[in-house]
């Protein structure tokens, strides 16, 4: 009688039994390509304008490799320049004025910054009005470009 008993205990647990052993084999691998497909699509070159990179892609679509991150300066100085195109050099010095203000870091730029911009401002507006946009942004600085343009 126990000898029964014995397989009818065997019976109850084998189902249960071969469900757990499935999940011990396939939670591991499920696991370990998930953390496998995670790993590939953190974006770990650093740049903001892809939020997902995989890790096999090193270029956009159109085939030209991506851009190096740029430093704040540059950007700063590439919009004020257009800034000054689009509007006049007056408006860029103002808004040079009040990025040196808010990122106190850009203060040992502000000087090459409004220098390109008095360069830029003779070859738009002539040296005469270019000249009459300075003021005391970044000490004389504009002032200075305009004059090295000039000359």
């Amino acid at each position: 009688m126990k000898h029964s008993t014995n397989q009818q205990t065997r019976r109850g647990r084998g189902p249960a039994r071969r469900i757990g052993r499935s999940l011990a084999f396939v939670l591991p691998v499920v696991l370990v390509l998930s953390g496998t497909l995670a790993v590939t699509r953190v974006n770990w070159s650093g740049s903001t304008s892809d939020p997902v990179l995989t890790a096999a892609d090193t270029s956009t679509s159109a085939g030209t490799p991506r851009a190096v991150k740029r430093a704040p300066q540059d950007i700063l100085r590439d919009k004020l320049l257009t800034e000054l195109q689009e509007e006049n050099p007056g408006v860029a010095l103002t808004h040079l004025q009040q990025a040196v203000n808010g990122r106190p870091s850009l203060a040992k730029h502000c000087t090459s910054i409004a220098r390109a911009l008095g360069q830029a401002a003779v070859r738009v507006y002539g040296p005469t009005r270019a000249q009459s946009y300075a003021r005391p942004v970044c000490d004389t600085a504009f002032a200075t470009g305009v004059a090295a343009a000039h000359t």
